[in-house]
């Protein structure tokens, strides 16, 4: 039976995350009555069950059981960040399915605030020439918007989200709005030297991540702290040392008092009406009573997380729009994409044995991309940035956590680090495809109704040849640097893996070919905007989450001239 409550909003966002957040944020300060809907378990920050907890009082000393793992984490624990620390973080996946029709690791949060808990907290700005790619190299829809149309929105989220990093002045990585940048170790500084030095035209630097260095008061007040460097911060952080939304933005639209926050609500569907042709709400179930509601607003944002926010798009069906609202091009669900990952390199570095550093660096170091930038250099198109950093083994990460042992000597040996070790990851840019998609299964249903996804995406010969260049460089850098062992690897991963879907709902300038204007606003639907991954029509090679949020944050802006003007 359904329900519809006697009250309207002025926008309703679906998704709290990295976009839901942000928009929550600027339609509250805004002065816009705002409902925010989250599928997720409610989540109160500075309460988070695991933070401070030593191994010891964990049941498995922080590892998964193997039982559990299997019942309940089956495709989560093959993601980033998944332990008996963080598995409340994750969705259950017997109780969530979805349809693999090519494998597809899709990692879910099960809290409000979404995936913004459990990020990684790498923060980059796109360049120009990743606006440009499709139209220049003819794969995917060409964006509507360049980089010169995001950057001052990239100036506008930067400080308030609180971003580390160094000046670089380099056109593959512009620089953006910083705080200091968390230094490099002894072993990092040397091997930044020497790749410098030995293969112009790359640069090593401090990576970029949303930890407070040096916290200013636009994060003082909302109760946000300096980082403490305990690399934890997939538990929680109570005094909000890196930017989640519910350290961040949830707080400040709650402190407008315009804020409604309702969590356990799977939203289903768009609602579309027929005589104004616009979107006129929402219908969502209570995961907990199984009560179906429909809440109005006069303007509705998707950001439910690129996959989630397709499916219910999918799933708003009406007479004028039977294949999802909005839909009549049939792009809808089309050029589905991750970064490819699981290409790299590690080794060991001599001497320095009487160096250390100071806490748990929670981000390392990063390489830009290099490759075909000014000119084609490869064998395949577009290219891929380095993640990683340096440490020295301890009893955990040596992989000595199991070693049972009984004395001083047993004792002494686990007080002393180990080796220097220095490893690097890659992230690289695949190729739009509009081949690669999803699409909602005609009978099965979730438990709450909801018709099940179904993932076709695949990579392609151009990723194959990407990654396997990833390896080839990391390899020669690392010896370079006169790294010992150097061992390269090139692992077989599934699209979202890397955590960094994206595409779906394209934005582009023709409604045939693409989804979303250069507002990320519905071609056909005008108080319908799509702010999170699934409006991207090409992925880069760099995290993409400040690239949501200023997009976001910019969407909002228009929407707002928009309502004001009652165009909407």
């Amino acid at each position: 039976m359904i329900k519809t409550k006697n009250y309207d909003f002025d926008a309703i966002v679906v998704g709290s995350g990295m976009s839901g957040g942000y928009a929550a944020k600027e339609f509250c300060e805004k002065g816009y009555k705002t409902l925010v809907l989250d599928r997720g378990k409610p989540i109160e920050h500075g309460n988070y069950e695991t933070e401070f907890k030593p191994p010891w009082e964990m049941e498995f000393r922080g590892k998964m059981h193997s039982e559990e793992i299997k019942e309940k984490y089956f495709i989560q624990k093959k993601g980033h960040g998944v332990s008996d620390y963080t598995k409340h973080h994750f969705i259950n996946d017997l109780e969530n399915p979805y349809i693999q029709g090519k494998p597809y690791l899709w990692t879910r949060s099960s809290k409000v605030g979404g995936k913004s808990v459990i990020w990684s907290r790498q923060s980059y700005r796109w360049n120009k020439l990743d606006f440009e790619a499709n139209q220049k190299d003819g794969h995917g829809i060409d964006w509507p918007i360049r980089y010169d149309d995001l950057a001052p929105w990239y100036d506008y989220v930067e400080p308030f989200i609180g971003i580390s990093g160094s000046y670089e002045n380099l056109d593959e990585l512009p620089d953006g709005q910083f705080l200091p940048p968390i230094p490099l170790n002894v072993v990092e500084r040397q091997v930044k030297a020497s790749i410098e030095t030995n293969f112009p035209g790359r640069k090593m630097i401090p990576a970029r991540v949303a930890h407070l260095t040096e916290p200013q008061p636009i994060h003082l007040e909302l109760g946000r702290g300096q980082c403490q460097s305990r690399n934890q911060c997939g538990r929680g952080c109570s005094w909000g040392g890196y930017y989640s939304s519910v350290s961040g933005a949830l707080p400040a639209a709650k402190r407008t008092g315009n804020l409604t926050l309702t969590a356990n609500a799977q939203v289903q569907e768009v609602l579309y009406d027929s005589k104004t042709g616009k979107a006129s709400g929402i219908r969502y179930v209570d995961t907990v009573s199984g009560e179906t509601n429909i809440v109005t607003a006069r303007v509705v944002f998707m950001c439910a997380s690129t996959l989630g926010t397709l499916q219910i798009l999918m799933n708003s069906t009406s007479d004028k729009y039977p294949d999802g609202i909005g839909n009549t091009s049939g792009v809808l669900g089309r050029y589905i994409m991750d970064h490819v990952h699981g290409a790299g390199a590690n080794g060991i570095m001599p001497g320095h044995r009487d160096s250390y550093y100071k806490g748990r660096n929670p981000g390392g170091i990063y390489i830009p991309r290099f490759q075909n930038i000014k000119e084609q250099q490869s064998d395949y198109l577009r290219g891929y940035g380095y993640q990683g950093g340096a440490s020295r083994s301890t009893r955990v990460n040596a992989q000595r956590a199991n070693q049972t042992g009984i004395g001083k000597s047993f004792k002494e040996a686990n007080r002393e680090p180990g080796s220097w070790k220095f490893k690097v990851t890659s992230f690289g840019e695949v190729l739009p495809d509009f081949n690669n998609r999803v699409f909602l299964h005609a009978s099965n249903k979730d438990q709450w109704g909801m018709p099940l996804l179904i993932t076709n995406v695949a990579y392609g010969e151009n990723e194959a040849k990407m990654k396997q260049d990833m390896m080839d460089s990391a390899v020669a850098m690392l010896k370079a640097a006169g790294l010992k062992n150097v061992r390269g690897y090139n692992k077989p991963m599934a699209p979202g893996r890397s955590i960094h879907e994206m595409g779906g709902a394209c934005m582009g300038r023709d409604p045939k070919t693409s989804y979303l204007n250069q507002w990320n606003q519905s071609h056909e639907v005008a108080n319908l905007f799509v702010t999170d991954g699934a409006a991207f029509s090409s992925v880069s090679c760099v995290n993409p989450s400040i690239t949501f949020m200023a997009l976001t944050a910019r969407a909002v802006d228009y929407a707002d001239k928009q309502l004001k003007s009652g165009i909407i």
